[in-house]
């Protein structure tokens, strides 16, 4: 009876799988013939505006509703999927050395994200609530949709909707799609004001190490030396995405890829061109060579298999926990049962990583196809998050949606401005903008900001980043935190979580400015 039903519905699934790809590949060649990269407009988006068109609820309704209902389901599957694929294609980063940067990354990273908490909450206890009479988690709306982006906000949908909210996966993908667009445009604006205030740490290392290129002071380069170790797979590292959340390297591969020009170089091999700086440390692993690269058709099914081993080690892990649950209760169990199995296929792609690596076998996880894999799994996910967006629900709850947007957007901004230059290193508006594009568009975003002001990475912001996101993105993002924060609001009440957020943000910002001057007096 099983492989009936199966059989039944391969038909459907095909229909579903050739539509999703077509309207990705027709978005994908409209955007580029109307220069949407020029404003920074991802093609995916583009591709599901066009579904949400010829949706049954569209003007032009030609999708069957079967297909609409099967593509709901899909972001939870497809962020999985860019997850695993996260780390398999990297050497793994070894942190020793960059305790300064990274400390201070980690720290804006969590100010950032609890912050996002503690506005959205004041926001719905000053403003909806007294208006609209606004559900009390409606407050977790920024944090998952601009932290975590379309898959995220997909995933903590039917969470959101058992607590009372039932528009909240259709606030939740719209307030993503505004995020992806405010970080890349409200940034570009950014840059163009600190070319002209000179904030810029990478023109003056430009114009340095041109001069000295000239007279003969600086060593080779990588170019014209030898082929270093891949040092870009941690450069590269993490994101996202997507999700959920939308993490990293092939979820920011991909919306920087549809949301603007593609650098002179891909961000991997920027890393492993550039050299190195003085006080610089590489903080990579090398990856393990091969004597005899595997042919193509076989390293295509080894990856996809690695990929499945992820996952399927996130799955093993989820259940698990989900047993232990049972026995435990309590709030843990509330935790487990609304927990997502995405967050746990990244530690799922960490562990295949470090076995391949400790065995001597790094050689048979491809990074190029790992791209690909996450590539085309995020542009999938934005395409049917996007087409599946409920637009009477959005007509109907446009002012919270606008309120929390806003002052999601201006309470990033505000962090960025003012309090990265006073807790990050001394390239702050390079790492700052990094941060400000995860904050608000997911970890590509950010990716995205940092190629138009520093292509070649030469003060070495995308190390920290790409650790601090391995650390930080099982928590925020679509991970534990993201998951438990209704669930808190819900028990604790708004105005106890509110609070909570707000002393660890105060917390989070007086270690940065401690650390900050403890830095500059040593």
């Amino acid at each position: 009876m099983m492989i009936d039903a199966l059989r039944s519905a391969l038909p459907l699934f095909g229909l579903a799988l050739g539509l999703l790809l077509a309207l990705l590949a027709v978005g994908s060649l409209l955007g580029k013939l109307l220069g949407m990269h020029r404003w920074g407009i991802p093609e995916a988006l583009l591709a599901g505006s066009l579904g949400l068109l010829i949706a049954p609820t569209g003007a032009l309704p030609l999708i069957p509703p079967a297909v609409i209902s099967l593509w709901d389901q899909l972001p939870l599957i497809l962020l999985t999927l860019v997850f695993a694929s996260l780390l398999l294609g990297k050497p793994l980063p070894a942190p020793g050395g960059l305790w300064r940067p990274l400390s201070a990354q980690m720290l804006m990273a969590l100010t950032l994200a609890f912050g996002q908490y503690v506005v959205a909450g004041l926001a719905v206890m000053l403003v909806l609530q007294p208006l609209l009479g606004a559900p009390a988690v409606m407050a977790c709306l920024i944090e998952v949709a601009f932290e975590g982006g379309h898959g995220s906000a997909a995933a903590m949908g039917p969470t959101y909707a058992r607590l009372g909210l039932e528009s909240g996966e259709a606030l939740g993908l719209a307030m993503a799609t505004v995020g992806l667009l405010a970080s890349t445009l409200v940034g570009g604006l950014v840059v163009v004001l600190a070319r002209r205030r000179r904030w810029l740490l990478s023109d003056g290392l430009a114009g340095f190490e041109a001069g000295a290129a000239s007279a003969g002071d600086l060593p080779p380069t990588s170019a014209q030396a030898a082929q270093p170790p891949d040092l870009g797979s941690a450069a590269a590292a993490l994101a996202p995405p997507g999700a959920g959340t939308e993490p990293v390297e092939p979820l920011n591969r991909a919306t920087a890829r549809n949301a603007g020009p593609p650098p002179a170089r891909p961000l991997v091999a920027q890393a492993q061109a550039r050299q190195t700086l003085p006080g610089q440390a590489a903080a990579v692993r090398p990856a393990t060579a091969s004597a005899a690269p595997p042919a193509p058709l076989a390293l295509g099914a080894v990856n996809l298999a690695l990929n499945g081993v992820a996952v399927a080690i996130g799955w093993g892990m989820l259940e698990g926990l989900r047993l232990l649950a049972e026995r435990l209760g309590g709030g843990f169990a509330m935790v487990i049962e609304a927990l997502p199995v995405f967050p746990l296929a990244l530690v799922g792609s960490l562990l295949v990583r470090l076995v391949l690596e400790r065995s001597g076998q790094a050689h048979w996880a491809s990074a190029p196809i790992q791209n690909r894999i996450g590539t085309l799994s995020a542009d999938l996910l934005i395409t049917a998050a996007t087409a599946c967006l409920d637009l009477s629900l959005l007509a109907k709850d446009w002012l919270p949606l606008t309120v929390l947007a806003v002052v999601g957007l201006l309470w990033n901004l505000a962090v960025f401005l003012l309090l990265a230059p006073r807790i990050l290193p001394s390239s702050w508006f390079e790492r700052g903008l990094i941060e400000f594009g995860q904050a608000t568009g997911v970890a590509a975003s950010g990716l995205l900001l940092l190629n138009m002001v520093d292509p070649e990475d030469r003060n070495g912001t995308l190390t920290p980043f790409s650790i601090k996101q391995l650390l930080l993105q099982p928590l925020l993002a679509g991970g534990v935190i993201t998951v438990v924060a209704p669930l808190a609001v819900d028990s604790w009440g708004l105005p106890t979580w509110t609070a909570f957020c707000l002393a660890l943000v105060v917390l989070w910002i007086g270690l940065g400015l401690w650390l900050a001057r403890r830095a500059a007096l040593s």
